[in-house]
């Protein structure tokens, strides 16, 4: 008898195209209310696109997107998925004292909670910026009330990356658990395989490959993300930045929504919350008195 396909965790992280961290030294903090704001209508298509397939997914959200767009977040909430948190103005946790990473994911935690009505128990570092010189992020997120991360990459990348940390999902702290960012072991090296840029870069068969036998030969659930502007091939064009930067942020944005659907029908997926936290878990309603009416 064939084994029964295993669940994957589809997450998407809600930010728009000028929260980008590699568009920082070109798009001032100060102006991100000036700017024409798309993922309202992004996450829309993306509920959309999971509805007509069944699937439910985590949403890693901004406290800064949930503040101006609190409709939004009850639409994930409604629609049955996790609600997790992003940190609030998508800062590097590496780029924050501990003081400060603590004070930003609380408050994200709190208007998340008042918003959605719901408990938010993850919690994902913008560009999976926990690493070794910032360990300490996972005792600040045990203390914010959060029961597990999704912000470390095991991988070598020139901007994040922790190659030697495990590859699957691990106690990090006693009630903090850390689910890592899917990778490929060959030859004796981590290979991404698990959505953004790579997803967008290589052949989609190769992205499935991959996948599929995190699947059948590590016998793992994989963990999958993308950001609402990957799906935006009209968001506007940000002058300036280096070529690298323009590559990494449009390449092949245009096939995306494309290569999702196909990815949806070939796999199974599910939230965080109930693959990793089992289903005396999952994401509890908050008292009323907590919600935002």
């Amino acid at each position: 008898m064939a084994a029964q396909p295993l669940t994957n965790a589809l997450t998407i992280d809600v930010e728009d195209y000028f929260q980008v961290s590699a568009f920082a030294p070109h798009i001032a903090r100060s102006s991100w209310d000036t700017r024409e704001c798309r993922v309202e209508r992004n996450v829309g298509r993306i509920l959309e696109m999971l509805a007509e397939r069944q699937t439910k997914a985590t949403f890693f959200t901004l406290g800064w997107v949930a503040q101006r767009y609190p409709g939004l977040v009850r639409q994930i909430v409604d629609a049955g998925h996790e609600l997790a948190s992003h940190g609030y103005g998508h800062e590097r946790a590496s780029d924050l004292s501990e003081q400060a990473f603590f004070d930003d994911i609380q408050s994200a935690k709190s208007i998340l909670e008042d918003i959605g009505g719901v408990e938010v128990q993850g919690y994902r570092a913008p560009s999976f910026s926990i690493g070794e010189g910032n360990l300490w992020a996972f005792d600040s997120l045990l203390r914010a009330g959060y029961s597990y991360s999704s912000s470390v990459y095991p991988i070598k990348h020139d901007h994040y990356g922790m190659p030697d940390s495990p590859r699957h999902v691990y106690q990090v702290r006693p009630g903090l658990v850390e689910v890592p960012i899917t990778t490929l072991r060959f030859f004796n090296r981590n290979f991404p395989s698990s959505g953004g840029g790579y997803f967008r870069l290589l052949p989609y068969a190769l992205s499935r490959w991959m996948l599929n036998r995190v699947n059948t030969v590590d016998q793992q659930a994989g963990v999958f993300y993308f950001h609402p502007w990957e799906i935006d091939s009209d968001q506007p064009r940000v002058d300036g930045i280096s070529s690298k930067t323009r590559f990494r942020h449009y390449v092949n944005i245009d096939r995306m929504e494309h290569r999702l659907k196909q990815l949806l029908c070939d796999f199974l997926w599910g939230r965080m919350d109930q693959i990793f936290l089992g289903a005396a878990q999952q994401q509890p309603r908050m008292a009323p008195a907590l919600a935002t009416a």
